[in-house]
């Protein structure tokens, strides 16, 4: 099957094959990030370049992936505190004049009746090789374990060191990223932070709150805590910080 990247805005998609490729995607409260919603939509139009679809034979989108270009200097130390800061980083570096030398792969995702036949290997070599072209001398992405929301409780930081008998990452999505040579930097415990209502976190994981405390939820990675005094829930959410050769 003949496959080939294009700019996700070369196209008007249509709205069933955008909803079939991101169906399976990411939990409804990843939306409440309220940082991501003051920044995404410089996002979208000054950084289009690095938001990529490959399609098959048929035209058919068949994964996506997209990042942001940023200036970093290569020290774990000095990393964005994960998703949410890198997007901050590139869209104020470019307000200022900055020029970028690094691409963080922010996301990638593949038709869930396509997983396992190594189209999220392209979308991620794709993003890396255009990063390449573009003479940035560094890839580093904050890959959200698919796994790790079995283990809500334990901490990022010992989840990312668990591995398998060969040595290769108890999560498939760090793998995924593994066999393609990147290898792990660091933990970022609270890449981003997702922030509402009790009601609305009732209504985004289906759970009933009744008192303040820690509460596991539905495809978190970590515990929301809620807070009934207030009304208000608060979700970080941990990523692990990967370079890619």
């Amino acid at each position: 099957m003949q496959r080939k990247i294009i700019r996700t805005d070369s196209r008007d998609w249509p709205d069933a094959r955008m909803k079939e490729l991101f169906s399976e995607g990411f939990p409804e409260f990843i939306t409440a990030d309220r940082l991501v919603k003051e920044y995404v939509g410089r996002v979208g139009a000054w950084f289009a370049d690095w938001n990529l679809t490959l399609v098959d034979d048929r035209d058919v989108p068949v994964a996506s992936g997209w990042g942001v270009p940023i200036r970093w200097d290569g020290l774990t130390g000095t990393l964005p505190s994960g998703y949410t800061d890198s997007l901050v980083r590139a869209v104020e570096g470019r307000e200022q004049g900055v020029a970028p030398d690094t691409l963080v792969i922010c996301g990638a995702i593949v038709t869930p009746s396509l997983k396992g036949r190594g189209l999220a290997a392209e979308i991620l070599m794709a993003l890396r090789d255009g990063a390449r072209e573009a003479g940035l001398a560094r890839v580093v992405a904050p890959v959200r374990p698919t796994t790790k929301a079995r283990y809500p409780l334990t901490p990022i930081e010992t989840f990312m060191k668990w591995s398998r008998e060969d040595g290769t990452s108890l999560d498939p999505w760090i793998r995924t990223h593994q066999r393609l040579g990147a290898r792990i930097l660091a933990a970022a415990p609270a890449s981003q932070t997702m922030s509402g209502t009790v009601t609305e976190w009732e209504g985004w994981t289906g759970t009933v709150f009744p008192e303040s405390g820690d509460y596991v939820i539905p495809d978190g990675l970590a515990l929301l805590r809620i807070d009934r005094s207030t009304g208000q829930g608060v979700y970080r959410e941990p990523n692990v910080w990967m370079r890619h050769t």
